[in-house]
């Protein structure tokens, strides 16, 4: 499959987390980062799914995982899944040690049951 187009591979990622969820004081399941500026937000299967609305207000459609060990992109307007693309600035996920869900301190016990 060929590579996606509208990514910015010298823009670094926003942050560690999901900025919204930062700035509100939510939680995150996984994180997206977007190709085309950098933003990083919250997957789908999290509860405020920030990766998604990023992409409709900015018109901005290829996310890469900001998971460590995965290079996925996904372009929201095809529906297409890429297995890789170009090496993006670094660095390419969260921190290791940043646990998933995250972040630390603010994930709830019943954090499984509340996904979906």
């Amino acid at each position: 499959m060929s590579t996606p187009t509208g990514i910015d591979p010298d823009v670094p990622p926003s942050g560690t987390g999901c900025g919204e969820c930062e700035a509100t004081g939510g939680w995150w399941f996984h994180l997206r980062r977007c190709a085309t500026c950098g933003h990083i937000g919250c997957c789908d299967d999290s509860p405020s799914k920030h990766a998604t609305a990023h992409a409709r207000t900015s018109g901005h459609s290829i996310i890469q995982s900001f998971e460590p060990g995965e290079s996925w992109f996904w372009d929201y307007d095809t529906s297409t899944l890429y297995e890789s693309g170009p090496q993006l600035a670094p660095p390419q996920s969260h921190p290791v040690d940043q646990p998933v869900p995250g972040p630390l301190g603010r994930v709830p016990t019943d954090w499984a049951d509340r996904l979906g």
